[in-house]
């Protein structure tokens, strides 16, 4: 008896170990668009609609070309448009408010009218070079990176205002942006980082180097992308990062995410494989 007693106390012991392994996050590929689009470097789900938009750069990476377009995706993953609204430059992170979609383009803020597909004006960010990633608040607030002046600009009322910089804030190489919870949160330099009310940074969780996009899960768990191929689920209260996917062996990279919350969908770009796969995350409750 004391033996079968101290084996179900090592069974017991266990099964909250058995849980974890179970529950830990991962990607289940669920399908993958053809190879029209052409050096996809965002996607933004836009549930409202219920598609996709994919910034292409279709050229060099920060050339100032004329060459860039957003493509509209299905959620099947078909391209269904795929010049949707073009005469960009190197188009990058998108963020919507209403009926307008923002997105980066080099040292300027495009505006476009989602019901009619048309750019309705273009901002340029004084000082800017390479804009980034576009997150918007529910209000409306605009917040932009520049990777390479290392700063945060916001935009609103049709004018810009530089919010973050190195000096102040010791940014390194701002990319990613999300506005989740009511607090800006940035990628910078491999690490998630909180924008505080007097513009300084707090780091919040080490990832990995090449920190790209940022989407919100729950609570305080966020997936990451970092550009070289890896993404990651991580829980900024604890610190922690998980890898869930690793596309490096196959040199595909992984560039700013899209994620539908109510369906737990990752979109991901893969930028010089110019194509956008679709993963499960899993557990999906």
């Amino acid at each position: 008896m004391k033996l079968q007693s101290a084996i179900l106390c090592m069974l017991c012991a266990a099964l909250p170990l058995a849980r974890a392994v179970a529950q830990q996050p991962t990607l289940e590929k669920q399908w993958t668009t053809d190879t029209t689009l052409r050096v996809p470097e965002s996607v933004y789900f836009d549930a409202k609609r219920n598609v996709l938009y994919v910034a292409n750069i279709d050229g060099a990476p920060w050339g100032k070309d004329g060459k860039g377009f957003i493509s509209q995706v299905s959620l099947d993953g078909k391209v269904t448009n795929l010049k949707w609204v073009d005469g960009f430059d190197a188009p990058k992170g998108m963020g919507v408010h209403g009926n307008h979609l923002y997105v980066a383009d080099l040292n300027t803020i495009v505006v476009i009218d989602i019901s009619k597909g048309a750019v309705v004006t273009r901002h340029t960010v004084e000082g800017a070079e390479n804009l980034n990633d576009v997150t918007v608040s529910p209000k409306g607030t605009v917040y932009v990176s520049d990777s390479r002046k290392k700063t945060v600009h916001t935009f609103e009322n049709g004018k810009s205002t530089l919010l973050l910089d190195s000096a102040r804030s010791g940014l390194r190489g701002p990319n990613g942006l999300l506005f989740s919870q009511g607090q800006l949160l940035v990628l910078d330099a491999g690490a998630v980082k909180r924008a505080e009310k007097d513009n300084t940074l707090t780091k919040l969780a080490d990832v990995a180097k090449g920190t790209d996009g940022i989407e919100h899960v729950r609570g305080n768990e966020y997936i990451v992308s970092c550009w070289q191929g890896e993404i990651f689920y991580v829980d900024i209260k604890a610190g922690t990062a998980i890898k869930m996917l690793d596309t490096q062996g196959e040199k595909l990279q992984t560039a700013d995410i899209g994620y539908d919350a109510q369906k737990r969908i990752v979109y991901v770009p893969t930028f010089f494989g110019n194509k956008v796969t679709a993963y499960q995350l899993k557990p999906v409750n």
